[in-house]
């Protein structure tokens, strides 16, 4: 079985693309900083930067609802991969494919719970989070590595 399921904040707005062909799909990524949940009496709270994928009505369900700075929570599998870099170096990549994306918290609650996508999109339009910014880290130098698109 493989399954993951995060919660965190988009540490920027989704990048989405477009794949080429007949049938063009949507493919968005991101970055969800996830706080880790045990640190070291005396430490800063660390979060863990990982990488996301979501691809057709999921992309487009994050492209239009899903800012830098929102909460998330996501349910998905973990798939590697590779490719090669314009300097001909191989890259290997770990990212988390979503199958499920919620909101994980609403304007004025802060609460968890809300609109849900698996696939599927209604006429509700959620507010942006005023969280916006709250409580991140700074992404560590070097973090940003050459993204498989041409």
């Amino acid at each position: 079985m493989n399954k993951a399921m995060l919660i965190g904040r988009l540490t920027r707005n989704p990048e989405v693309r477009y794949s080429q062909g007949e049938s063009s799909t949507a493919i968005a990524r991101f970055t969800l900083a996830v706080d880790r949940r045990f640190r070291r009496p005396g430490e800063n709270s660390e979060a863990d930067f990982i990488g996301c994928v979501a691809f057709g009505k999921q992309a487009e369900f994050v492209e239009k609802y899903f800012k830098q700075g929102m909460k998330m929570v996501l349910v998905g599998r973990i798939q590697t991969g590779s490719y090669t870099n314009k300097d001909g170096q191989k890259v290997y990549t770990t990212d988390i494919v979503a199958e499920e994306i919620e909101f994980a918290e609403s304007k004025g609650s802060g609460s968890e719970g809300g609109f849900q996508s698996n696939g599927s999109q209604s006429g509700f339009r959620p507010e942006p989070s005023l969280a916006m910014g709250d409580g991140f880290m700074n992404i560590p130098d070097g973090i940003d590595e050459e993204l498989p698109f041409n």
